[in-house]
């Protein structure tokens, strides 16, 4: 119990450095959805409305989302495309492998993202301090607004099982959007094939 505490007080300290984006994945009924807004902020202003902070890879079987530094995040989205090559498209051996390379690489120790990896089975948050965590309720969510979409989307799969994981997903996005300021509701939503 300590190590989540210590693994989480991390993932605070990052994540109070990025305020520049929500994501968020729902697990819900066997369906996997992953979600962002389109917002780009530079300090206090808004740069960009409709950026995409989703990506497909290996044809569209894993999709990432990530939120922090627009150049560190391709960096990192670059390399775990090459872990996923190195391990037979293997996603949770990527995802380690790109933890450990992140957290003991001095280039990669610096930068300044998350990410959240998902395929039709499971979904992944990656951080810099070499943490791989598979969320437990099946939410997985990060960047400045990801109390308010994962708050949502716990609220949703309690209360509203009738909803599609995308349906959930798109919901907690829109929440975060209605009180983050580093939110938007330019929305893209994806789902593994």
């Amino acid at each position: 119990m300590y190590h989540l505490a210590n693994i989480f007080a991390k993932i605070k300290i990052i994540m109070e450095r990025i305020r520049s984006t929500t994501v968020l994945a729902v697990v819900h009924n066997g369906e996997v959805a992953i979600g962002a807004d389109g917002q780009a902020t530079m300090g206090a202003t808004v740069a960009k409305n409709h950026v995409k902070k989703i990506r497909k890879m290996l044809d569209g079987k894993i999709i990432t989302g990530f939120a922090g530094s627009t150049a560190d995040a391709f960096t990192l989205l670059e390399r775990f495309e090459e872990k996923l090559n190195a391990y037979g498209g293997n996603m949770k051996r990527a995802s380690i492998e790109l933890a450990k390379d992140w957290r003991t690489d001095r280039y990669l120790r610096k930068l300044e993202a998350m990410m959240i990896v998902a395929n039709k089975e499971e979904t992944l948050i990656i951080s810099g301090t070499g943490d791989v965590l598979e969320p437990e309720n099946g939410i997985a969510s990060i960047g400045s607004g990801s109390n308010y979409a994962q708050s949502a989307a716990m609220a949703l799969k309690k209360h509203a099982t009738h909803l599609t994981a995308e349906e959930m997903v798109r919901e907690g996005l829109t929440i975060a959007a209605d009180i983050c300021i580093y939110t938007n509701h330019n929305f893209i939503i994806e789902k593994p094939v």
